[in-house]
């Protein structure tokens, strides 16, 4: 079990995290996934090492701007998730930026503001979070 909190947002920390907790049908077999919908990929995560790393995944998250939180901006575009709450670039990749997010709903920490046919109406086209 995982109960490091005090990791740094970085895109390899992302990558480990969510490499670790995808779905493996090989391996998983006992069927204990949670699926969620992403920007542009849908995954399956194995729910007991999703749960390992649960912690984890919320001290990254809060890693991001308090725009995103309620307190804070109550919700932000996904293309300000590159730069954490002290203005530093911890991404330049999208896709580890879809990764976290993924990893925050699976575990209901973050939560997606509008429909996806909505998502055309907003900043590039990209959906508002919110870190719970």
């Amino acid at each position: 079990m995982n109960t490091d909190t005090t990791t740094k947002l970085t895109s390899a920390r992302v990558l480990q995290i969510f490499a670790a907790c995808i779905f493996d049908e090989k391996k998983d077999t006992d069927g204990s996934g949670v699926k969620v919908e992403g920007i542009t990929q849908n995954v399956e995560f194995n729910i007991r090492r999703l749960t390992s790393y649960k912690r984890e995944i919320a001290a990254l998250l809060n890693e991001l701007s308090d725009d995103f939180k309620m307190p804070g901006g109550g919700g932000m575009s996904f293309l300000a998730a590159c730069h954490d709450k002290h203005g530093n670039l911890w991404t330049d990749l999208h896709q580890r930026m879809e990764q976290l997010f993924l990893l925050g709903l699976a575990i209901g920490k973050v939560e997606c503001m509008m429909p996806r046919k909505m998502w055309s109406l907003l900043p590039g086209g990209m959906p508002y979070y919110l870190i719970q």
